[in-house]
Parts: structure tokens; C-alpha cells; sequence
């Protein structure tokens, strides 16, 4: 059977105390409602739509790139029955209507597939959970072990409020049955809204049977309303992300202290100390190892190569065997090849480094080619910005820069060459040569030191 997912994405937040609506905070550097899109995907579902209400706008601006949604506005907030209700028109009557929300973004798709394939074709079906307070939660009404119905907090008795079993809002169902059941609901209850689980009663009534699905795993199923229940779905994806990587075979220094906001793949024996940080796609190769406080973002690390602590790497890629940091920092369009030494307090941006350079020490490479065998010293600083444009500054293969020297770009140094520490090179540098630009230094007698003058205070 065919399934149209409809995930709720309409609400407010207040309890988020945010200007930024409730499915776009951010949830391991995504948006929340970017997990349960992903989940639909997943399931393959041939129709997904999003019910979106407050600043509606912003929503559907930040995905506005996913043409695979279908966008319904939901203009008041009237209750999940109404907010399903605006989506029916568009949802085929053949489907399986799927009912998902943007602020719970845990549930895992394999869950979801069990849960689909627990629900009989002409069937209704709920996801449940037991949990330890379900206060606030509307209770999972079954007799002899079947779903009869369910009853919302504010309407429950003093028996039915005792019951640990909770309806997780998660909701399966044929979209034609879907369709007139919506189309029945009333809003005579004490919050005036219309309940989408009042169609588990109209079910029955009918002699449709409700399959309840109860979920092991609470923190699954957990909504968002507020930013600390924020933070603990952010521990617990992390957690989850940590056990993933434990599995295939990474050591972790502490798998509390890792911070995984997008895709990480890892080759063999891969080492992450503590507090790194992983956004964007990343690849690290065999035998990696990451020290403790790295950010590592968008970028690809070769096989042996060793990233210490304390380094910012974004954007870069680097080849195998290679030696970063501490404290280094490589920025968008850096590629180092095989072997490279990057040392503490240097920064590369823009550049390609070839196999067997050093860069030691307190150092700025930046819209460079270095060749191979190259060694820069400590200090250099390519000038590359003339304060309107960039120029391009090229180093040959087995040049040697002494320390403190200023490479003025746009400038060639040539292969073999070596230039003279405290240099100021803003001519091409013949290959094989040593070239050096300095003042003469002198010493003027009878020169001074200033001293400060004294205050007489009284």
C-alpha cells in the first residue's frame, strides 16, 4: 500500500521562549523538523506532507529546497485533529495515511517499519509507550489487551490518570477512513479542540480494530516543548551516535564527550579524544586519530594521520601520515598531500601543500601552491590580500623560507631556492638560490631609552 506521511509542524513553542519556531531549533546542528523529513525518506513514502502554521514562512524558507513536500498551512491552531484535517484533501484516498510530528525527532524509521507492518491494511494503528509520570500524556484505553480508545489529561478520571500507558500521538490509518472520521469530530471538550485520537473511538464503533504498538525506548518517542528537554534529546542523539561509532570498531576517549552535528564515516582503529566536535560530512580515514578539543567540519583526513589538540579543520582535506597541531587551524580550500607537517599556531587557507612540507611554527599560508620537500619557517606570513583583491603566491619544489620572512603575492619562488630569514620577497626568487632582502642595521650612539615622568600626587 501507498503512504502519504503528514507531519505536524504548526506549533507555536512558546515554552521555547524563542523567536525561531519550534521545528527549526536546532537539534545536533540540525533542525528539528529535518530528522522526521529524513525518517520519511527512509520509508520511502510516495506523499509527504507538512502541516506548518506559526512563521509558516521561515519554514518553509529553510526547506525550501525539498520540492518533495507538499505545504498546507494550518492558519489556527484549532487541535492535531483539525491541523490532519487541513492535509486530507490532498492525501489520496488509497493511502495509508501516516500521522508524524516535527517535534518528535528520535523515532527511528526502523520502528516506524515495525510499527506499519503491525497495522493490518484496513486497520487503525497507534504507537504507544509506558512511562514512569505520564502526566500531561493522553492514557491508552484497552480492554482484554485491545485498544478501545484513548482519553486526554484533561478529560481522564482519577483511575484513568493512574494508567503508565501513553499515546505517543503517532497514528496509522486507510486516508478514506482517515477522511470521515476527521470530517466527525467535534470540539466538545474543555480545551475546545478538535482531539485527532477521537477517531480511535469512531473506530471502534465501527468494528475497526485499533492495534496499539508499544515502543520500548521512551526517549524515542519524546516531544520537544521546551530547551531543556531540548538538551536532553541533544545527549540522547549524541549518546546514540557514540554507540553507533563504538560498534564499528572507533575508540572513543569518552563517548559523553563527543559532539556528532552531521555524517561521520570512520576507517579502522580511528582514535577521538575528548570534546571534539564533528560537523558536516567527514571522513577519516584508517588509523586517525583526532585530540581532545578539535573541530573538525566538512573535511576529508587521510589514512595515519594525526590531528592534535586544539585544531580547527573545516573544509580541507588532507593526505595520509600527516601531522596537524596543536593549535592549527586549516581553512576552506586547504589541501595537504601525504606527509605534511602543519604545526602549532598556523593557518592555512585556500592553499595546496605538497607531500613532505613543514609549516612548524606561528605561520600564515594563505592563496599559496607549495611544492614538495618545501620548509617554511617560523613567522612566515604570505601577504596575499592588497586590500581590494587576492594574489596567488607560488613556492617550488625543496625551497627553504627562513623564519620571519614576507612573501608579498603575487610572487614565485623557485625550486630549490632558499630565502634569507627576515625577508621581505616581493620579486620572483631565482631556483636554487639564495636570495635575502634587508635593511643595513646600525647603531646609534648616545640614544636614550624614554622614561615615564613622575606625578607628584599631594
Amino acid at each position: 500500500m501507498t503512504t502519504s506521511i503528514i507531519i505536524l509542524a504548526a506549533g507555536q513553542g512558546k515554552r521555547m521562549n524563542s523567536a525561531m519556531p519550534k521545528v527549526l531549533q536546532p537539534l545536533a546542528g540540525q533542525p528539528l523538523l529535518q530528522y522526521v523529513l529524513d525518517c520519511a525518506t527512509r520509508l520511502a513514502a510516495d506523499d509527504v506532507c507538512v502541516v506548518y502554521g506559526h512563521r509558516g514562512s521561515k519554514v518553509r524558507e529553510r526547506f525550501s529546497g525539498n520540492r518533495a513536500i507538499r505545504w498546507v498551512l494550518q492558519d489556527q491552531q484549532l487541535g492535531t485533529g483539525h491541523a490532519v484535517n487541513q492535509a486530507m484533501p490532498g492525501t489520496p484516498n488509497e493511502n495509508r495515511a501516516v500521522v508524524l510530528y516535527g517535534d518528535v525527532p528520535l523515532l527511528q524509521s526502523n520502528t516506524l517499519k515495525m510499527f506499519l507492518d503491525h497495522c493490518g491494511a484496513e486497520e487503525i494503528g497507534v504507537l504507544t509507550v509506558d512511562v514512569d509520570n505520564p502526566h500531561g500524556y493522553g492514557r491508552i484505553i484497552r480492554e482484554n489487551g485491545a485498544v478501545v480508545g484513548m482519553v486526554e489529561e484533561s478529560e481522564a478520571t482519577e483511575a484513568q490518570k493512574r494508567i503508565t500507558e501513553i499515546n505517543t500521538g503517532v497514528l496509522c490509518c486507510p486516508a478514506r477512513n482517515l477522511k470521515k472520521w476527521l470530517g466527525e469530530l467535534t470540539n466538545n471538550n474543555t480545551k475546545g479542540e478538535y482531539y485527532l485520537t477521537d477517531v480511535l473511538g469512531s473506530a471502534t464503533q465501527e468494528g475497526i480494530p485499533v492495534r496499539g504498538f508499544k515502543v520500548d525506548n521512551q526517549v524515542e518517542v519524546m516531544g520537544i516543548n521546551d530547551k531543556k528537554q531540548l538538551a536532553e534529546a541533544e545527549r540522547a542523539l549524541q549518546a546514540r551516535r557514540a554507540e553507533e561509532l563504538l560498534g564499528a570498531g572507533v575508540t572513543l576517549a569518552d563517548p559523553a564527550r563527543l559532539d556528532i552535528r552531521g555524517e561521520l564515516t570512520c576507517g579502522k582503529d580511528v582514535f577521538i579524544d575528548i570534546n571534539v566536535i564533528v560537523e558536516g560530512k567527514v571522513l577519516l580515514g584508517d588509523n586517525v586519530r583526532v585530540g581532545a578539543n578539535t573541530v573538525v567540519r566538512n573535511s576529508e583526513i587521510g589514512d595515519g594521520t594525526v590531528i592534535r589538540s586544539n585544531s580547527h579543520i573545516e573544509g580541507a582535506v588532507a593526505g595520509a601520515r600527516c601531522i596537524v597541531g596543536p593549535f592549527a587551524r586549516l581553512r576552506p580550500g586547504s589541501e595537504i598531500a601525504d606527509d605534511v607537517r602543519i604545526g602549532n599556531f598556523v593557518e592555512v587557507k585556500k592553499s595546496t601543500i605538497g607531500e613532505g612540507s613543514k609549516v612548524n611554527h606561528l605561520s600564515y599560508v594563505g592563496d599559496a601552491s607549495v611544492g614538495s620537500k618545501v620548509n617554511i619557517g617560523a613567522g612566515t606570513i604570505t601577504c596575499n590580500y592588497d586590500g581590494a583583491n587576492k594574489h596567488h603566491t607560488i613556492i617550488g619544489d625543496g625551497a627553504f623560507i627562513g623564519s620571519g620572512v614576507e612573501l608579498v603575492a603575487p610572487v614565485k619562488i623557485g625550486e630549490g631556492a632558499t630565502i634569507g630569514a627576515g625577508s621581505s620577497i616581493s620579486k620572483d626568487a631565482e631556483p636554487g638560490q639564495l636570495t635575502v632582502e634587508r635593511t643595513r642595521q646600525k647603531t646609534v650612539q648616545g640614544w636614550n631609552r624614554p622614561v615615564k615622568k613622575e606625578i607628584n600626587v599631594r
